[in-house]
């Protein structure tokens, strides 16, 4: 492979430094497994699962084939007042992972559109309940909950947000969990579950009853895993269950094993009253998310509805798309039959053995981690972000796909890695984090 670099004057990539990129691109052009290759043939190992997506790996052929054939069988059909059979399927088959009782799935294209179908969601619920004033958010700080209108409002990500005030709600953050005593913790940290009490103090200020609902990732994946302390999950949905606030995970990075459970709500043994999901769902094949929701949600705003109008104007030209129905069965169909679940669960501990052992490099400020997903803080550079950038690159160079953000660098790889490529992805990362000279 040698293919030419193409002509990038018209591509405007996203979450990207546009001219930095053109003056060395970094591009792939072919994936299998957990490598990818760039256009000249340099193997890239794949540390991050894509973008957290590829959970059994790529070039999955079961999913190419069940692509291909829904294709030739039923390529598109809109789901306003018409249906295809596949989307119900899908949807029973997610219901039957998902944890008891959360049940009704609403499809979209993303994660973000997720969070904005659950902020719509949560409003239409409180209001056929006779609860409309309740209209506040919660999030955290740190949180990233995509980039539409409600993920915007939610984000507590300063650069997600600061140039887009104009366009968000009402929204108000409680701190994140991390402190300087949890640096090093393996797991949940033994410390930290007060910070759970912002809440009751948010609903003390605003009125718990003007809150709609509380939007948490269990593990706040994007900021570089920041892992729930032991009791915080739980004192937050005893404070919702107080106030009558809706409690919703957003398992967009968490869902489909990458905690060693289908979800993180099954992990840590928390049921919320929504999930948001995405990446893993088609396993990154063709894009789609999801929203679960319990069903008595569902029948409080479809009970409430007048006549023969929608129960709840909200929806997308591409929801239940049968494309993105048969990719989804197929991609849990290999989660099911080589019970990728429970090998993540099995290999997290040699994954966090490894990560963990990074502790005394140059670069490294802290290490989280749980299940497969770890966080590596880098030591402060020049600039906020400015290292991680630079390491994001030299790891490519060096043959590792990693995911940074700011200066966190998030490891993730596929739940199917083979421990010899685990192994190598480990030791890339020691060689550039052990050097002293970034």
């Amino acid at each position: 492979m040698n293919a030419p670099l193409p002509k990038m004057d018209h591509h405007w990539l996203p979450f990207t430094n546009n001219r930095l990129f053109k003056e060395a691109p970094q591009i792939f052009a072919k994936a299998e497994g957990v490598r990818y290759w760039t256009p000249d043939g340099q193997k890239i190992l794949d540390g991050a699962s894509g973008l957290f997506c590829c959970a059994a790996g790529h070039g999955r052929r079961e999913i190419a084939d069940a692509v291909h054939q829904q294709i030739m069988t039923l390529d598109y059909t809109p789901h306003f007042q018409r249906a295809a059979p596949i989307s119900f399927e899908f949807a029973e088959r997610l219901a039957g992972i998902l944890p008891d009782g959360i049940d009704r799935i609403f499809f979209g294209n993303s994660g973000s559109e997720a969070v904005d179908s659950a902020v719509k969601i949560c409003l239409a619920y409180h209001r056929a309940t006779g609860q409309s004033q309740r209209t506040r958010f919660v999030s955290r700080n740190w949180a990233y909950h995509g980039v539409n209108l409600g993920g915007t409002s939610l984000a507590g990500m300063v650069n997600n947000r600061r140039d887009f005030g104009a366009v968000t709600f009402d929204a108000v953050h409680m701190r994140h969990t991390w402190s300087e005593e949890q640096r090093f913790s393996r797991g949940q940290p033994e410390t930290g579950a007060d910070r759970a009490e912002d809440l009751e103090e948010m609903c003390r200020l605003y009125g718990g009853e003007t809150i709609a609902a509380v939007f948490i990732e269990p593990i706040a994946g994007s900021i570089g895993t920041v892992v729930p302390p032991k009791g915080y999950l739980e004192r937050i949905r005893a404070i919702c269950d107080k106030y009558g606030i809706l409690l919703v995970f957003d398992e967009v990075i968490t869902g489909f094993g990458r905690t060693g459970s289908a979800f993180a709500a099954q992990e840590f043994a928390v049921k919320p009253d929504l999930i948001t999901m995405a990446k893993a769902l088609t396993n990154g094949v063709v894009p789609m998310s999801a929203v679960a929701v319990k069903g008595e949600i569902q029948e409080a705003v479809i009970d409430a509805a007048q006549g023969d109008r929608p129960e709840l104007f909200h929806g997308y030209t591409y929801s239940a798309h049968p494309v993105a129905c048969a990719a989804g069965i197929a991609a849990l169909n290999i989660y099911r039959d080589e019970d990728l679940f429970g090998r993540a669960k099995a290999l997290s501990p040699k994954f966090l053995d490894m990560v963990f052992g990074f502790r005394n490099l140059p670069q490294v400020a802290d290490l989280r981690g749980y299940g497969m997903l770890a966080g590596i803080q880098l030591t402060p550079g020049a600039a906020p972000g400015a290292k991680g950038s630079t390491v994001q690159r030299l790891l490519f160079d060096a043959g590792l796909h990693i995911k940074a953000t700011g200066d966190a660098v998030i490891f993730a790889p596929a739940l199917s890695v083979p421990e010899d490529d685990m192994l190598r992805m480990g030791e890339i990362l020691q060689k550039v984090l052990g050097r002293a000279d970034l």
